[in-house]
């Protein structure tokens, strides 16, 4: 059976993607869907559907209108979340909201969102057309529980490790593991294989979310992409933090909340005395061992899958390289 890489599948859903008409009339509905999704991405959700696909069956093209529902409906949630955090810019373009406004944006992504379901039943198979629906529509709900557990903790300062993680299971993990679950299940895959991919995706995602917050202190800004210590300056909930108010002694915490509570400071100087902090209670190894661990258990779960070792390794190689960005 043909195994396509990652590199491979990205072009091709690339193309698909860019050549769906999305652009009708209204054009001030449609033109900002067109104009969200052109702002590329790395398309992560729709590879991995096709890479859990391509595990069991080889014409990866059958469900390239499912691989696009999965990412017009993230691109809906980030123009839905750059909204509701006043962002001005997302992957370096003015956000949907600037660009028009408000209400477009509510609008576009309410069209993105019914679009999303539209690209996921198309072409479907009759025999798998309920499951795949029930993990979209179950996978859609929960994205949204995180994004309300996320807001909710802005505003509170007792927040557990716990209860983030299992914020960042909600709002960033389950779509990767939806997407994973869908692909197993268009090839047909048997029940505990598509549990397993779902289960391997909620680890990976949980490592990747992780990640994200260590590169936002430790990371290289020409390697990671964008400037470090945006979570400090906006006290941002990250495991980060929540780990080192729960780790640091009475003086240390001090003096991280006087950091939190400061109304005026210069953000160098508040990213410096904050990531000192975080060296000192050694949040730092903690983060690290904790995305190692996340991580090595993803990769158990994949190896348990039942197909051969070497039909897994584009997907293998695709997560190793998603986790090697910069630590």
């Amino acid at each position: 059976m043909k195994q396509q890489t990652s590199k491979e599948l990205l072009s091709q859903i690339h193309a698909y993607i860019e050549s769906l008409p999305y652009s009708h009339d209204p054009k001030g509905l449609y033109d900002p869907i067109e104009y969200v999704l052109g702002l590329g991405g790395k398309r992560l959700r729709p590879v991995l559907m096709l890479l859990a696909y391509n595990l069991f069956k080889e014409d990866v093209e059958t469900i390239f209108s499912q691989a696009a529902a999965i990412e017009t409906y993230h691109n809906f949630t980030l123009l839905h979340d750059d909204l509701m955090d006043k962002a001005d810019m997302r992957r370096g373009k003015p956000t949907v909201h600037k660009k028009w406004d408000e209400n477009t944006a509510i609008l576009s992504g309410d069209a993105m969102l019914i679009l999303s379901y539209q690209f996921m039943m198309q072409g479907c198979p009759q025999a798998c057309m309920k499951q795949v629906m029930e993990v979209f529509s179950r996978t859609a709900l929960e994205v949204c529980d995180g994004q309300q557990w996320d807001m909710e903790f802005e505003l509170r300062e007792d927040v557990t490790v716990e209860e983030y993680m299992e914020m960042i299971r909600l709002k960033t993990s389950v779509l990767l593991a939806g997407a994973l679950k869908i692909g197993a299940i268009l090839g047909g895959a048997s029940e505990k294989d598509a549990q397993l991919l779902y289960d391997f995706g909620i680890k990976a995602g949980l490592a990747f979310q992780l990640q994200d917050d260590y590169l936002d202190v430790y990371g290289d800004p020409k390697v990671f992409g964008k400037n470090i210590g945006g979570d400090i300056l906006c006290n941002k909930k990250t495991f980060m933090l929540i780990t080192a108010l729960e780790k640091a002694d009475g003086e240390t915490r001090a003096c991280l909340q006087n950091w939190l509570k400061a109304e005026h400071y210069e953000p160098a100087q508040k990213i410096e005395a904050v990531t000192t902090i975080y060296n000192k209670v050694g949040v730092r190894d903690i983060c690290r061992d904790k995305i190692d661990e996340y991580y090595k258990e993803s990769v158990c779960l994949l190896n348990e899958v039942g197909v051969d070792a070497s039909y897994k390794k584009n997907l293998a190689d695709f997560v190793l390289g998603l986790m090697n960005r910069n630590l």
